[in-house]
């Protein structure tokens, strides 16, 4: 298997136009075209981590934090990186990194997350705007179901729990023909007019082309008319965090238990205890302070995330709970999810998980 094809695999979960814009997820190190015989995954790269490929032939690393984020001007042995990197290159080990756009898809990082806390009925905390576009064709009445199906196999027509969603209008069409053409219905140089079904469907904007060459693909007129309208809507299967329910409110204090030993992190930093039982619960792997608002919106009565500044935990303002369980400790489950997409897929194919340990952050404890 190419590294490429391998990549697409989780690029169907998580496609790499979801990813935020200053992140830098997808291939980063290594030659696509290259076979792949074993992946390690991790949630860091670093030399021991590329040392650990080597002893186990592995030949490409899945990391969820990228190895380069910054543009990087000369790839000398200076810093951690510069040397992770020349490493995996000296070895010819490939390099790609699921960042945000495993972070920001429906079935990514946090969905993980809520599903170890036991949540139920999770949704996208704060869903993506100005990914959806509307696709408007016109076929002849007796092709438009062919027209339609093919759209929606090529993945139109989603929205929420529902597929093969469309909005369909009968109506009239008319054209001439002229002497080049080879009109599929009419003639040349006659005016024609045609009963037509205008279709209406919406598709995500990663998934536009395909649609597009399927609608093609399918239509039976040599020209075929349609339109792309971009929508401002915000999409519940893309987006930052997620919110979901326990089956049973519970009490603070057994609320932070549970988060101390789902992440297994000896200690968790809150916000002030507000003698309110927990039953919706927002959460948001990593750095997800930027989210509070969200949280509060959703009328969520705790908030879990990482990487919590003093004053944020002010901006909580006795609307809920608060809590910082980690970065690392919060991303975690990422490998385990990662290996999960390529076995589904692939269950045959060698995917190993790093047991190096790379979270930087340690807890002293007097």
């Amino acid at each position: 298997m190419k590294i490429r094809d391998l990549l697409n695999i989780i690029e169907d979960t998580a496609p790499l136009s979801l990813q935020e814009s200053w992140d830098n997820s997808g291939l980063i190190v290594g030659d696509p075209n290259a076979d792949v015989e074993k992946v390690l995954v991790c949630l860091d790269v670093t030399e021991a981590v590329v040392d650990e490929a080597i002893s186990k032939n592995c030949n490409l690393i899945i990391s969820h934090h990228p190895i380069i984020f910054k543009g990087i001007k000369s790839l000398v042995p200076h810093g951690y990186v510069e040397r992770t990197v020349i490493k995996a290159i000296r070895h010819e080990i490939g390099i790609a990194s699921m960042h945000t756009n495993l972070d920001n898809s429906p079935v990514g990082v946090n969905k993980r997350i809520a599903d170890k806390l036991g949540l139920i009925r999770a949704s996208i905390l704060d869903p993506k705007v100005g990914l959806l576009k509307k696709i408007v064709t016109y076929a002849p009445q007796k092709e438009a179901e062919r027209v339609r199906l093919a759209m929606f196999e090529a993945g139109a027509g989603n929205i929420g729990n529902y597929d093969s969603c469309s909005f369909n209008v009968v109506g009239e069409g008319t054209f001439r023909a002229n002497a080049l053409a080879q009109p599929f219905v009419g003639q040349q140089d006659k005016l024609h007019t045609e009963a037509e079904v205008r279709i209406e469907v919406i598709v995500p904007h990663y998934q536009l082309n395909r649609v597009i060459e399927s609608l093609l693909k399918t239509h039976p007129y040599e020209e075929v008319a349609y339109d792309v309208i971009p929508l401002d809507n915000s999409w519940t299967n893309a987006g930052s965090g997620m919110v979901g329910f326990f089956e049973q409110p519970m009490k603070e204090k057994d609320f932070l238990e549970l988060v101390s030993a789902t992440f297994e992190v000896p200690m968790v930093r809150h916000s002030p205890f507000l003698n309110r039982n927990i039953q919706k619960v927002a959460v948001c792997g990593g750095s997800g302070a930027f989210l509070l608002s969200s949280a509060k919106r959703a009328k969520a009565e705790a908030f879990i995330t990482a990487d919590i500044k003093y004053h944020d935990f002010f901006d909580a303002d006795n609307a809920l709970l608060m809590v910082d369980a980690g970065h690392f400790e919060t991303e975690q489950f990422t490998k385990e999810l990662i290996a999960d997409i390529l076995r589904k897929k692939i269950p045959n194919f060698a995917v190993l998980f790093s047991e190096v340990n790379t979270n930087a952050v340690g807890y002293y404890f007097k």
